[in-house]
């Protein structure tokens, strides 16, 4: 994105914004993934797979994610914020229900929520700039942004 350094700029700043929030980075990581799965970014993926590796999340999180529902391995806060990084991430095919807002009202605070929501608006946007752009996937740890 050199042609477009503020617009960078800003999405990295966010992102920092995230990672320095108190966030458990493991949540991170697996809402980031969970959103790429559904937008079909392919870079993105690769990127947030190694680094969810290093933070680490487990291997069985990892293979079970795009089935998390079924999976029962996820922890009722990860569960909340999963259902809600999926109801933001299709929010074109109806609006989050009262129930995934219940669930995550319940594991998480008001300041946690708006974090969380900034942080799957944020992996949405660069699903977008990614997928729109042609990002090709590279595997191994030197993947960056």
């Amino acid at each position: 994105m050199e042609k477009a350094p503020a617009a960078y700029a800003g999405l990295v700043s966010l992102v920092k914004a995230i990672h320095e929030s108190g966030l458990e980075p493991e949540l991170i990581e697996l809402v980031e993934i969970r959103a790429s799965q559904i937008n079909g970014c392919a870079f993105c993926l690769q990127y947030h797979l190694s680094l969810a590796r290093k933070v680490p999340v487990s291997q069985q999180k990892l293979d079970l994610l795009a089935v998390w529902r079924e999976a029962g391995i996820f922890t009722a806060r990860e569960s909340a914020a999963l259902a809600w990084t999926e109801a933001l991430t299709n929010i074109g095919s109806a609006h989050p229900s009262d129930e995934t807002w219940l669930a995550l009202k319940d594991k998480f605070t008001e300041q946690e929520i708006i974090l969380l929501t900034v942080a799957v608006g944020t992996i949405n946007q660069w699903n977008r700039i990614a997928g729109g752009l042609r990002f090709s996937p590279m595997i191994g740890p030197e993947t960056k942004r």
